[in-house]
Order: structure tokens, then C-alpha cells, then sequence
């Protein structure tokens, strides 16, 4: 049985993963579009910025959202100022921490899905009268959404398990910002928390693994629903 501390860390991580997930959506479709489909300056500056989390140890990127988005940072400062948001040690900054650690697998999913998508196809909406905006959202959009649901799955799995960030720019607040990850590693440091530590690990892994199924079975719908295979 769980105990009422490790299910409020259960039901922190999994509202984490879910806002933090639906906060990349968009943001991951328009940055792999331009990745994807435009020759602007500066695109690979953008596409090493947006892939940096994938190299940089987590706690480096924990320690670049402290000075941004810390209360003397210079975005942190000014969403406390104007508006009064705190995201230090607070929920928000999980989310903010865990949405930046995955928002580059999100968008290489996306992406990917993107270079797949037939560009004839494309143009014949193009000639038929279709705009721009049109034709994306009628065409491409519908094509992209196996990798679409397949980035939103990973994006999940890869926030349920962050660490290094969350812990160095939202640090361990109980509650607050202790996710499943957290909580795990403060069992350890507690005399006697090994079993809690274990049941925690064994829903980590559970959820993770759940993730990664519902992941290929929605990309499977996807494509029998989009393309008929």
C-alpha cells in the first residue's frame, strides 16, 4: 500500500507530465515545421538550442532555468514583477523543467513525421485554392499525427521521469515539486526507505513501460487511420 506521501507524489508527477506535454504541443509542430520546411537564417542555431537538452547533463539545463527564470533573472524577475509568478520552488517550475527536457523529443518525433509527409499531396490542395494555412491544416497536419501522438507519449514518458532539471531549478519541495523521481531518491536518504523506495521504483518502471506501449499503439492507430496501413 502506498502511503498518502507517495501518492501525492504519484499524482504530482502524473499532472506534471500531462500539462508539461500539452504545453510543447504547439510550440514542438511550429519549431519542427521551420526545421522542417524553411531555409531562415539562423535555422541551425534554432535546431542546436532545441536539441541542447539532449546532450547537456540535466542539471545544466536545471541551472540555466535558475538564471532565467529565477526571481533576479531576467525573465523571472519580470513575470514576478508584472504578474507576481514565482516559478522557484513551485509546481510551475517542475512543469517549466520537465516541458524543456522534453520538448526535443517531441519535436524530433514531429519532425520526423513531417519529412515523411508527401509534399505532392500538398501542392494538390495548393492548386486546387488551398492557402498556405489551409493546406497545413487539412493535409499536412492529418499526416503528421502519428508522430504527433507518438511525441506527445515520449514527451510524457521522458517528464514522468526528469530529475537532474526539476530538482536543481525547482528543487525538492514536498508537495510542491517532489515528483515520483524525488521522491524515490529522498526514500533512499531515509533510514528504514528502502521498501518505499522500491514501490516507487516499481511504478516508475510500470509507468514508463505503460507510456511507451500506449506510445506504439496510438502511432499504429494513427497510421491505419491516416495512411490505411
Amino acid at each position: 500500500m502506498l502511503t498518502p506521501l507517495e501518492i501525492e507524489a504519484l499524482s504530482l508527477s502524473l499532472r506534471v507530465a500531462a500539462v508539461a506535454s500539452l504545453a510543447c504541443l504547439l510550440p514542438a509542430v511550429g519549431v519542427a515545421w521551420l526545421l522542417a520546411r524553411t531555409r531562415m537564417p539562423g535555422k541551425t542555431v534554432l535546431n542546436v538550442l532545441v536539441h541542447a537538452p539532449l546532450v547537456l547533463p540535466p542539471v545544466v539545463i536545471g541551472y540555466l532555468l535558475l538564471l532565467l527564470f529565477g526571481v533576479k533573472g531576467p525573465i523571472g524577475h519580470w513575470l514576478y514583477e508584472i504578474f507576481g509568478w514565482r516559478l522557484v520552488f513551485t509546481s510551475g517550475g517542475a512543469i517549466l523543467a520537465a516541458a524543456v527536457m522534453a520538448f526535443p523529443l517531441m519535436v524530433r518525433a514531429i519532425r520526423l513525421s513531417l519529412d515523411a509527409v508527401d509534399q505532392g499531396l500538398v501542392f494538390a490542395a495548393r492548386s486546387l485554392g488551398a492557402s498556405r494555412a489551409d493546406a497545413f491544416l487539412t493535409v499536412t497536419i492529418p499526416l503528421m499525427l502519428p508522430g504527433i501522438l507518438a511525441g506527445l507519449m515520449m514527451a510524457f514518458a521522458a517528464s514522468l521521469g526528469e530529475f537532474g532539471a526539476t530538482i536543481t531549478f525547482a528543487s525538492n519541495v514536498e508537495g510542491q515539486t517532489r515528483t515520483l523521481p524525488l521522491a524515490i531518491y529522498t526514500a533512499t536518504q531515509v533510514p528504514g526507505g528502502e521498501a518505499a523506495a522500491l514501490r516507487l521504483v516499481l511504478i516508475a518502471v510500470g509507468l514508463a513501460l505503460l507510456a511507451l506501449v500506449l506510445s506504439e499503439v496510438a502511432e499504429r492507430w494513427a497510421r491505419r487511420t491516416v495512411y490505411g496501413t
